[in-house]
């Protein structure tokens, strides 16, 4: 609709007679036109707007400067190529698909999507990096291969444009379960992923073959927490065992961990030794507690996420109530019996007044009947 190939960006200064700020401009303002024409929620509307994001985000790169790189790093549509010395012959250029003999050819690898491709091939790479398409736009694709006929990519591959067709015995296009899309031989390579859609439907982890774009893009979302479970599927809790037992265990687990990192972070010998560290690759577990990583996901199918969640939950927990004395030090004494029981507010037997925070034996607090004393005293002084 606006004329803008994936690679439009990587053309040079002046392209078509206009500079690329003149020629973002042009396109912003017609994307507008587009979007105010376009009917809301459609899939013709969302893909405007998010053309429209793009085009804002390259003219605000362009009003900033370029970004200051490596002195042995080429930028090119958005990757960032470092020259790479291994003598492996394992390695295909993935632009002209030809081996790369590291012995006595010059090649260059993305240092944020892992794009490999020959010295000679460097200025005819036509794709965006996938770090820059998942910075601009992390979120999954979350439609069962939303697949569409060939003729609607005008019997092209859907990322390099060349022709591609069921009826000749060379260019067969091959499907990515992932966008739906059709692609060429050089663009796809058969290579196969779990796909997030199928996962959150149908709780299938079977991979499938993707596009090599697919393919790093799902690489680089796999540590992301973006995967709200209860927004677009709640029924897999009650159709999945699993997932039902690792919501009930983990949502419980993940608020107890929301309350004991406030202990953590205020004791120096907890920072001294790292504690924290033990989350290193899940810190959503401790800012959120409805959020999920793909990782998650395989590792509640595979038994191994409840257990790790568990094993920091019980370090932590021993840190605060048995080995460190100034955490113990912040602890609750029942004003219901008195007795000298230290408790914490992730205790199991305890429970916390949601008026005033009080800290009591759940036990106590029920045959009280639900009254908090603190609550009682401050009440009995306004009067």
């Amino acid at each position: 609709d606006l004329g803008l190939a994936e690679d439009h960006f990587s053309h040079p200064e002046g392209y078509f007679g206009l500079s690329n700020k003149e020629e973002l401009e042009l396109a912003i303002d017609t994307c507008k036109d587009l979007i105010k024409d376009a009917k809301p929620n459609s899939d013709k509307h969302k893909n405007l707007v998010k053309k429209l994001i793009q085009l804002r985000l390259k003219i605000q790169e362009i009003k900033e400067g370029p970004e200051e790189l490596e002195p042995d790093i080429k930028a090119v549509t958005g990757h960032k190529f470092k020259i790479k010395q291994s003598r492996s012959s394992k390695h295909y250029c993935e632009k002209c698909n030809a081996v790369i003999w590291g012995v006595i050819q010059e090649w260059y690898r993305c240092i944020d999507c892992g794009y490999c491709c020959h010295s000679k091939c460097l200025n005819q790479i036509t794709r965006t990096c996938a770090k820059v398409k998942v910075e601009e736009n992390p979120t999954y694709i979350l439609t069962i291969c939303p697949q569409k006929s060939l003729a609607s990519q005008n019997y092209r591959c859907f990322e390099c444009r060349k022709n591609i067709s069921f009826m000749s015995g060379s260019n067969v296009p091959r499907l990515c379960d992932y966008t739906g899309q059709y692609y060429c031989e050089y663009c796809h390579w058969n290579d196969n992923m779990v796909i997030p859609a199928r996962v959150l439907h149908n709780w299938d982890f079977e991979t499938r073959k993707v596009s090599r774009s697919s393919k790093q893009c799902l690489r680089l979302m796999y540590l992301k927490p973006v995967i709200r479970i209860q927004d677009i599927n709640p029924m897999l809790f009650n159709f999945v065992d699993e997932l039902n037992e690792i919501k009930a265990s983990k949502f419980k687990l993940r608020e107890e961990l929301l309350i004991m990192k406030k202990y953590i972070l205020l004791c120096q010998q907890a920072m001294k030794v790292k504690l924290l560290r033990r989350l290193d690759n899940r810190q959503h577990f401790v800012e959120s507690s409805d959020v999920y990583t793909m990782k998650d996901l395989m590792e509640v199918q595979t038994d191994v996420l409840l257990s790790e969640i568990a094993q920091v939950h019980s370090t932590w927990a021993q840190h605060i109530k048995t080995d460190c004395e100034r955490c113990q030090g912040r602890g609750y004494v029942c004003e219901l019996c008195h007795e000298d029981e230290v408790l914490f507010p992730f205790d199991s037997i305890a429970v916390v007044c949601s008026q005033c925070s009080a800290v009591l034996h759940r036990h106590c607090f029920a045959r009280d009947n639900g009254q908090c004393p603190r609550c009682r005293r401050r009440d009995k002084r306004k009067e």
